[in-house]
Protein backbone atom coordinates (compact mmCIF):
# COMPACT_ATOMS: atom_id res chain seq x y z
CA UNK A 1 0.00 0.00 0.00
CA UNK A 2 1.40 3.42 -0.78
CA UNK A 3 1.89 6.46 1.23
CA UNK A 4 -1.27 7.85 -0.51
CA UNK A 5 -3.83 5.71 2.02
CA UNK A 6 -3.49 3.78 5.11
CA UNK A 7 -5.68 0.77 6.29
CA UNK A 8 -8.24 3.54 8.39
CA UNK A 9 -8.84 5.12 5.07
CA UNK A 10 -12.34 4.56 3.29
CA UNK A 11 -12.90 1.67 1.14
CA UNK A 12 -15.03 1.97 -1.47
CA UNK A 13 -16.72 -0.28 -4.06
CA UNK A 14 -17.95 0.89 -7.35
CA UNK A 15 -19.53 -0.27 -10.35
CA UNK A 16 -21.43 0.36 -13.54
CA UNK A 17 -23.43 -1.01 -16.68
CA UNK A 18 -24.97 2.26 -18.06
CA UNK A 19 -23.25 1.16 -21.71
CA UNK A 20 -21.89 -1.84 -23.32
CA UNK A 21 -19.76 -2.68 -20.51
CA UNK A 22 -19.30 -4.26 -16.96
CA UNK A 23 -16.63 -2.20 -15.18
CA UNK A 24 -15.82 -1.81 -11.23
CA UNK A 25 -13.18 -1.04 -9.12
CA UNK A 26 -11.96 -1.21 -5.15
CA UNK A 27 -10.25 2.44 -4.00
CA UNK A 28 -8.68 2.78 -0.36
CA UNK A 29 -8.18 6.25 -0.36
CA UNK A 30 -6.34 7.75 -3.23
CA UNK A 31 -4.91 4.12 -4.03
CA UNK A 32 -6.83 1.85 -6.96
CA UNK A 33 -6.61 -1.41 -5.57
CA UNK A 34 -8.12 -2.87 -8.48
CA UNK A 35 -10.06 -2.51 -11.66
CA UNK A 36 -11.79 -4.31 -14.52
CA UNK A 37 -13.71 -3.08 -17.29
CA UNK A 38 -15.03 -6.08 -19.30
CA UNK A 39 -16.81 -4.50 -23.11
CA UNK A 40 -20.37 -6.32 -23.38
CA UNK A 41 -23.92 -6.02 -25.16
CA UNK A 42 -25.93 -8.26 -22.71
CA UNK A 43 -25.30 -10.30 -19.99
CA UNK A 44 -24.15 -7.36 -16.85
CA UNK A 45 -26.90 -9.13 -14.51
CA UNK A 46 -25.19 -12.51 -14.87
CA UNK A 47 -21.88 -11.05 -14.95
CA UNK A 48 -21.77 -8.12 -12.29
CA UNK A 49 -22.01 -9.79 -9.09
CA UNK A 50 -19.02 -12.19 -9.95
CA UNK A 51 -17.18 -9.73 -11.25
CA UNK A 52 -17.63 -7.66 -7.93
CA UNK A 53 -16.74 -11.26 -5.82
CA UNK A 54 -13.79 -11.37 -8.24
CA UNK A 55 -12.29 -8.26 -7.73
CA UNK A 56 -13.08 -8.45 -3.44
CA UNK A 57 -10.88 -11.70 -3.61
CA UNK A 58 -8.04 -9.97 -5.57
CA UNK A 59 -7.61 -7.85 -3.08
CA UNK A 60 -8.10 -9.52 -0.18
CA UNK A 61 -11.17 -8.07 0.94
CA UNK A 62 -14.94 -8.59 2.11
CA UNK A 63 -18.18 -6.99 1.36
CA UNK A 64 -18.33 -6.51 5.42
CA UNK A 65 -15.03 -4.07 4.80
CA UNK A 66 -16.44 -1.39 2.30
CA UNK A 67 -17.32 1.73 3.83
CA UNK A 68 -19.32 2.75 0.88
CA UNK A 69 -20.74 1.92 -2.57
CA UNK A 70 -20.27 3.91 -5.72
CA UNK A 71 -22.47 2.99 -8.67
CA UNK A 72 -23.07 5.02 -12.16
CA UNK A 73 -26.54 5.43 -12.61
CA UNK A 74 -26.35 6.88 -16.60
CA UNK A 75 -27.45 8.32 -18.74
CA UNK A 76 -26.81 5.34 -21.36
CA UNK A 77 -28.63 1.77 -21.32
CA UNK A 78 -31.79 1.75 -19.36
CA UNK A 79 -31.72 -1.79 -18.48
CA UNK A 80 -28.08 -1.47 -18.07
CA UNK A 81 -28.60 1.19 -14.93
CA UNK A 82 -31.35 -0.64 -13.78
CA UNK A 83 -29.18 -3.71 -12.99
CA UNK A 84 -26.27 -1.66 -11.40
CA UNK A 85 -28.85 0.54 -9.25
CA UNK A 86 -30.51 -2.08 -7.88
CA UNK A 87 -27.79 -4.05 -6.95
CA UNK A 88 -25.90 -0.83 -5.60
CA UNK A 89 -29.16 -0.21 -3.26
CA UNK A 90 -29.51 -3.73 -2.21
CA UNK A 91 -25.74 -4.06 -1.30
CA UNK A 92 -26.17 -1.23 0.75
CA UNK A 93 -29.32 -2.10 2.77
CA UNK A 94 -27.66 -5.40 3.25
CA UNK A 95 -24.28 -3.62 4.56
CA UNK A 96 -26.03 -1.12 6.08
CA UNK A 97 -23.24 1.80 3.96
CA UNK A 98 -24.35 4.42 2.07
CA UNK A 99 -24.86 4.02 -1.76
CA UNK A 100 -23.19 7.14 -3.86
CA UNK A 101 -24.71 7.64 -6.95
CA UNK A 102 -22.58 8.99 -9.98
CA UNK A 103 -23.68 10.71 -13.00
CA UNK A 104 -21.53 9.36 -16.37
CA UNK A 105 -21.21 13.11 -16.83
CA UNK A 106 -19.80 13.79 -13.52
CA UNK A 107 -17.35 10.27 -14.36
CA UNK A 108 -16.11 12.04 -17.68
CA UNK A 109 -15.40 14.98 -15.64
CA UNK A 110 -13.42 13.42 -12.90
CA UNK A 111 -9.78 14.89 -12.32
CA UNK A 112 -10.48 17.69 -15.27
CA UNK A 113 -10.67 21.29 -13.95
CA UNK A 114 -12.41 24.11 -15.78
CA UNK A 115 -15.14 24.61 -18.32
CA UNK A 116 -15.97 21.50 -20.73
CA UNK A 117 -18.85 19.81 -22.15
CA UNK A 118 -19.03 15.77 -21.13
CA UNK A 119 -21.01 13.62 -23.99
CA UNK A 120 -22.29 10.45 -23.80
CA UNK A 121 -23.52 8.01 -26.53
CA UNK A 122 -27.25 7.81 -26.77
CA UNK A 123 -26.88 6.09 -30.79
CA UNK A 124 -29.11 7.10 -33.24
CA UNK A 125 -26.19 9.72 -33.91
CA UNK A 126 -26.74 11.13 -31.12
CA UNK A 127 -25.37 12.20 -27.77
CA UNK A 128 -26.72 13.19 -23.81
CA UNK A 129 -24.50 16.38 -23.20
CA UNK A 130 -24.33 18.42 -20.12
CA UNK A 131 -22.36 21.35 -19.97
CA UNK A 132 -20.22 22.78 -16.98
CA UNK A 133 -18.95 26.39 -16.04
CA UNK A 134 -15.60 27.31 -14.97
CA UNK A 135 -16.79 27.12 -11.58
CA UNK A 136 -17.83 23.10 -12.48
CA UNK A 137 -21.38 24.43 -12.45
CA UNK A 138 -23.35 21.67 -14.51
CA UNK A 139 -26.52 23.14 -16.81
CA UNK A 140 -29.56 20.75 -17.53
CA UNK A 141 -28.52 17.50 -19.43
CA UNK A 142 -29.80 17.06 -22.78
CA UNK A 143 -29.98 14.97 -25.81
CA UNK A 144 -28.60 16.53 -28.55
CA UNK A 145 -27.46 15.62 -32.46
CA UNK A 146 -23.92 14.21 -32.78
CA UNK A 147 -23.13 17.15 -35.67
CA UNK A 148 -24.91 19.62 -33.82
CA UNK A 149 -23.64 20.43 -30.11
CA UNK A 150 -24.56 24.03 -28.71
CA UNK A 151 -21.60 26.11 -28.52
CA UNK A 152 -19.61 25.83 -24.87
CA UNK A 153 -16.55 26.74 -23.72
CA UNK A 154 -13.81 23.99 -22.90
CA UNK A 155 -13.25 20.94 -24.00
CA UNK A 156 -15.65 17.47 -25.22
CA UNK A 157 -15.07 14.85 -22.92
CA UNK A 158 -16.35 11.35 -23.55
CA UNK A 159 -18.39 10.56 -27.11
CA UNK A 160 -16.66 12.28 -30.44
CA UNK A 161 -14.53 14.16 -28.29
CA UNK A 162 -11.00 13.15 -25.99
CA UNK A 163 -10.65 10.43 -23.67
CA UNK A 164 -11.28 10.70 -19.84
CA UNK A 165 -8.41 11.29 -17.62
CA UNK A 166 -9.77 8.13 -15.76
CA UNK A 167 -11.56 4.82 -16.17
CA UNK A 168 -15.49 4.54 -15.56
CA UNK A 169 -15.15 2.50 -12.53
CA UNK A 170 -12.14 4.08 -10.97
CA UNK A 171 -13.91 7.71 -11.28
CA UNK A 172 -17.12 6.65 -9.85
CA UNK A 173 -15.18 5.16 -7.05
CA UNK A 174 -13.49 8.41 -6.12
CA UNK A 175 -16.25 10.59 -6.35
CA UNK A 176 -18.04 8.18 -4.19
CA UNK A 177 -15.34 8.30 -1.47
CA UNK A 178 -15.38 11.54 -1.62
CA UNK A 179 -19.49 12.35 -1.42
CA UNK A 180 -20.14 9.17 1.14
CA UNK A 181 -20.34 11.38 4.47
CA UNK A 182 -22.51 13.71 3.16
CA UNK A 183 -25.74 11.87 3.72
CA UNK A 184 -26.81 11.37 -0.23
CA UNK A 185 -29.33 10.22 -1.54
CA UNK A 186 -30.40 7.00 -2.64
CA UNK A 187 -29.07 5.84 -6.23
CA UNK A 188 -31.79 6.96 -8.85
CA UNK A 189 -31.76 6.31 -12.22
CA UNK A 190 -30.78 9.27 -15.08
CA UNK A 191 -33.04 9.08 -17.72
CA UNK A 192 -32.97 12.05 -20.41
CA UNK A 193 -34.58 9.54 -23.28
CA UNK A 194 -37.57 7.77 -22.73
CA UNK A 195 -37.59 4.32 -23.01
CA UNK A 196 -37.81 2.39 -26.64
CA UNK A 197 -40.37 0.31 -25.18
CA UNK A 198 -43.46 0.55 -25.89
CA UNK A 199 -46.92 -1.04 -24.96
CA UNK A 200 -48.57 -4.18 -26.48
CA UNK A 201 -51.26 -2.79 -29.25
CA UNK A 202 -53.48 -5.82 -28.43
CA UNK A 203 -56.02 -6.01 -26.70
CA UNK A 204 -55.28 -7.31 -23.43
CA UNK A 205 -56.48 -10.96 -22.54
CA UNK A 206 -59.96 -11.37 -20.42
CA UNK A 207 -59.61 -12.70 -17.41
CA UNK A 208 -62.11 -15.01 -16.72
CA UNK A 209 -64.31 -15.39 -13.28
Amino acid sequence: MTATSSASSPLILAFDTSANHCAAAIVRGEDVLAHRREEMAKGQAERLMTLLAALLQETDHAYGDLSAIGVGVGPGNFTGIRIAVSAARGLALGLKVPAVGVSAFDALRYGFEGPCACAVDARREQVYLQVFDHRGTPDEPRLCHADALPRHAGPLIGAHGQTPQAPTGIAIAHLARQRFQSAPPRPAPLYIRPADAAPARDTAPAILP
